[in-house]
């Protein structure tokens, strides 16, 4: 039975992110696929285990530490592995009989301004090492970006491309539960929402903007409610609804109760939160640079940069079809998206 470890030392870092969600949604598609392979995990050396389902092998340092020592030593790999799966850029990226790689973005690259000086650094080493090293396989999370590595260069069979799933099992909460956490916060009737970290990059001043001037044109849209981690480097004025951090099944429970899903990203890996919001049949307004939507038909596509196009959207969306048959299409045009065949693209990479 061939063994194949999977990297998740992602799921202990203090902001986890959509990489996490990745790392767990390929573990629910491995247990889904009819395969002879044998799945762990391997974690650092932390308390808890981060929800992952399948066995760990405890690497004997925590994350930060591997984080420099996998760049040359896959210490806590185990031994006799077929397959090592480096979920990101930390590594290890040797250790067994064939060694692969995730690569969600180059966004250091892409918005320099957003990340620091030694976090570019630290990508760019990275990503030229793998790029570099031509036994190493490559699975991306987007086709524009598997294009853009073929285009510098690399050997197109090292590369594949597992599109993100929406399926991961957790049932939306209850509308009442949902509700008592909005009237908590003052929102009690429709609201348009955003989810994601609060940093530059998601462009959460912008759409602000553009929320406060299509309210005052539609006061159907609601207050802006945002959920998610603090982040840094935005402020959220006054007139917008934190909620905070929330679970999964609150997460759900919201998307599905918003008037329209808001999310206007600089630029994006991937952009799971638009196509989850689909797959609940919600109206999606969305940057034209998210790679999750750029071929979906059913979302409001938009100008990340201009507050005035941003505003047009959210209008626009208001006025889309909300019945039940144009939510069915809104669901319908991500159902392909499942973790499952996340999983089996990575296995179509190993074997």
């Amino acid at each position: 039975m061939p063994t194949v470890a999977v990297t998740v030392e992602q799921l202990w870092r203090p902001q986890p992110g959509g990489i996490a969600t990745y790392v767990r949604g390929l573990l629910r598609g491995m247990s889904e696929v009819e395969s002879s392979w044998q799945v762990v995990a391997l974690a650092p050396r932390a308390p808890g285990d981060g929800g992952v389902s399948v066995p760990l092998r405890r690497a004997p340092f925590s994350g930060r530490v591997l984080t420099r020592l996998w760049a040359t030593w896959p210490v806590g790999v185990p031994a006799n592995l077929d397959v090592l799966h480096a979920t990101t850029l930390a590594g290890p990226f040797r250790g067994a009989r064939r060694n692969s790689v995730a690569l969600h973005d180059v966004l250091w690259r892409d918005e320099p301004t957003t990340s620091t000086r030694a976090g570019i650094a630290f990508h760019e080493r990275r990503l030229r090492y793998v790029l570099e090293h031509e036994e190493l396989t490559l699975i991306v999370t987007s086709p524009p970006l598997a294009a853009r590595l073929v285009a510098e260069g690399v050997a197109p069979e090292r590369v594949y491309c597992a599109r993100m799933g929406v399926d991961d099992g957790v049932t939306p909460a209850t509308s009442s539960a949902t509700n008592a956490l909005l009237q908590a916060h003052g929102v009690d009737g429709p609201f348009t929402l955003y989810a994601g970290t609060r940093e530059p990059r998601k462009n959460l001043s912008r759409l602000l903007e553009a929320h406060r001037a299509a309210r005052a044109e539609r006061p159907e849209l609601g207050p802006l409610v945002v959920v998610g981690p603090e982040g840094w480097g935005e402020a959220v004025p006054s007139d917008a609804v934190i909620l905070g951090p929330q679970s999964r099944a609150q997460l759900k429970g919201l998307l599905e109760r918003a008037s329209v899903f808001a999310y206007v990203p600089l630029n994006e890996g991937w952009g799971l939160p638009a196509v989850e919001a689909l797959a609940l049949g919600t109206r999606v307004v969305v940057s034209a640079t998210t790679p999750s939507t750029w071929d979906n038909e059913t979302v409001v596509a938009v100008d990340p940069l201009d507050v005035a196009r941003i505003a047009e959207g959210l209008v626009a969306a208001l006025e889309a079809g909300d019945n039940e048959v144009a939510q069915q299409q809104r669901r319908d045009s991500v159902r392909a998206l499942s973790w499952r065949a996340c999983a089996e693209t990575h296995l179509a990479a190993w074997s």
